[in-house]
């Protein structure tokens, strides 16, 4: 697995809780910048997908139907 370098900006308590949390468990601060990145990366992308398609249905450039005709179709 090939990796990059990424460069962070931390104010300073996060950075101070950040090394301290390093310093209890003896794993690198990167360590636990990787692991929060796993965890949210997931949801940050969905979100943003979201926002993306409601901002294109607002602009118009996606079709859309409205509830009314959802029930029918779905319910008769």
């Amino acid at each position: 697995m090939s990796t990059a370098v990424v460069s962070v900006r931390l104010d300073d308590e996060m950075k101070s809780r950040l090394d301290a949390l390093s310093a209890a468990t003896g794993r690198p601060a990167a360590f636990y910048v990787r692991q929060a990145l796993l965890e949210h990366l997931d949801k940050l992308e969905y979100a943003y997908a979201i926002t993306g398609e409601a901002e294109a249905i607002r602009r118009g450039e996606i079709e859309t139907i409205s509830s009314e005709d959802l029930a029918a179709e779905l319910f008769g």
